[in-house]
């Protein structure tokens, strides 16, 4: 039998002649979709037990269909298979290959099943798979944070808000910020999971089938929670690949900025961090030059993850229900977006592991741009009990002061704090200094070493007993 009468006996009787070899080209999916062979094969075993049960297919030719499978996984995975794009994706070629194994019997795994329900199933299960793995390298990556984040609880530095020295907190508090956004990440995962947790096989074309099929056993079978409620909308969804390009999009943007401020902390205008050599390269003409090469590339590569979002909104934005060949684009992006984003969250944890801390230069940097003045305006507040608003004019007085006599706000002397306010006492200078700033920042969540710890306590048992990040301990 040739290789094109092959694909013809897959379309049916209706088609006279083979594909033009344009319509081939651009039909195929077997390039990229051959990624599904072992969900195509575990769908097709679960299918064809069904059939059996069911007395649908006889338990002999249910036998043989699995001895075939098998003998195609071991193919495949021992690079023995050879792929066809003539017969156009992978279902064809795994259902080409079965019947020259085993014959008729072949011919009987597509009972009461359709390309449409048996696409979905295998995509629902790669995905699934994936977020799983994703689920597991971002609580390696929070694991890693919280080490780092322990190690320096007590390291102060300036915090930003518009890229200008705000307040001081510390290296650990910040970081704690990210495990924050990544743990909120894992939950949109779980969730991510949650929803698509509903298996296609059974819906067949669109309408289901009259053959007795039972698709609890399936579902079952195949690791679902339960069986999808409508047959139109099991093949018309792929509201599983938005949501899990949509988490990877957020994700990755976490990841991009963590990057970012790596990528600054490691200029010598900064210095806070160095990157390890396994993280940066040097320079072809420069010999003096440390390019926070993995981390610039982990900023960009954002860029793919929302290409590859909106994409997918494109396509599906104009669909009539229910199956379309437009949604053969779906596979690609989200082939791409998973390998992308399982390597920058790689990179990340590598780096956040590697990077080696300059205590002295942060915490120099945390007294820069008078960072405890809205200790001095708290002060005035709590000790001299002016109004906020009378205590934040005062504290800008003392701010422009300092800044004539080009001095830190603790450098003044109390007398000239004293010309400013008479309120002002030698306790001031309690709350003046950036270690005793950051000391004082004990709220819940705030950035006192103590209240950092407190925290990091909290994230490992919650890791611990795997629940949800969004719970409170």
């Amino acid at each position: 039998m040739s290789e094109n009468k092959t694909s013809n006996d897959m379309w049916g009787g209706r088609f006279a002649s083979g594909p033009d070899a344009i319509m081939e080209a651009i039909n195929a999916s077997i390039d990229f979709d051959r990624k599904l062979y072992a969900q195509d094969i575990r769908g097709s075993l679960a299918h064809a037990a069904m059939l059996a049960k069911t007395g649908i297919i006889s338990a002999d030719d249910e036998r043989k269909i699995a001895h075939g499978l098998n003998t195609i996984l071991s193919e495949i995975e021992a690079g023995e298979f050879e792929f066809s794009a003539r017969l156009e994706d992978i279902h064809m070629n795994v259902e080409a290959r079965l019947s020259k194994l085993i014959g008729p019997a072949a011919g009987r795994l597509h009972t009461a099943r359709s390309r449409n329900d048996q696409v979905a199933v295998d995509f629902r299960l790669w995905v699934k798979e994936e977020l799983e793995r994703i689920e597991a390298a971002l609580t390696h990556l929070v694991e890693a944070f919280l080490v780092r984040a322990e190690e320096h609880a007590a390291t102060v530095m300036p915090g930003f808000t518009h890229l200008q020295a705000a307040q001081p907190v510390t290296f650990g508090h910040h970081l704690m910020a990210y495990v924050e956004m990544f743990g909120r990440d894992r939950s949109r995962v779980r969730d991510a999971l949650e929803r698509l947790d509903e298996c296609p096989l059974g819906a067949a074309a669109l309408a289901g089938t009259g053959f007795p099929i039972d698709r609890h056993m399936t579902a079952e079978a195949l690791g679902f929670r339960e069986p999808t409620r409508n047959s139109i909308d099991t093949v018309s969804d792929r509201d599983f690949a938005l949501e899990f390009l949509s988490v990877a999009a957020i994700c990755g943007t976490h990841l991009s900025r963590m990057a970012e401020e790596i990528v600054i902390w490691a200029t010598p205008q900064f210095g806070f961090v160095n990157l390890s050599d396994a993280f940066a390269t040097g320079s072809s003409i420069m010999p003096q030059k440390k390019n926070p090469d993995a981390a610039e590339l982990t900023r960009a590569k954002i860029g793919r993850i929302n290409g590859n979002l909106v994409a997918l909104l494109t396509v599906m934005k104009g669909l009539p229900l229910a199956y379309s060949k437009d949604m053969q684009e779906d596979k690609e992006a989200v082939f791409d977006t998973a390998e992308t984003l399982d390597l920058m969250l790689a990179a990340m944890t590598g780096m956040v592991k590697d990077l080696e801390v300059n205590k002295a230069a942060m915490k120099k940097a945390a007294g820069h741009g008078y960072s405890t003045a809205t200790d001095l305006a708290d002060w005035l507040v709590r000790e001299a009990g002016l109004p906020f608003r009378e205590a934040h004019h005062v504290t800008g007085k003392a701010v422009a002061l300092a800044e004539e006599r080009k001095c830190a706000l603790e450098k003044l002397p109390l007398a000239d704090l004293q010309t400013i306010h008479s309120a002002i006492t030698d306790d001031v200078y309690s709350v003046l200094s950036v270690a005793n700033s950051v000391k004082s920042r004990t709220s819940y969540g705030g950035a006192a070493p103590a209240e950092v710890r407190k925290q990091i306590r909290a994230w490992r048992r919650r890791l611990k007993r795997g629940a949800s990040p969004v719970k409170k301990s």
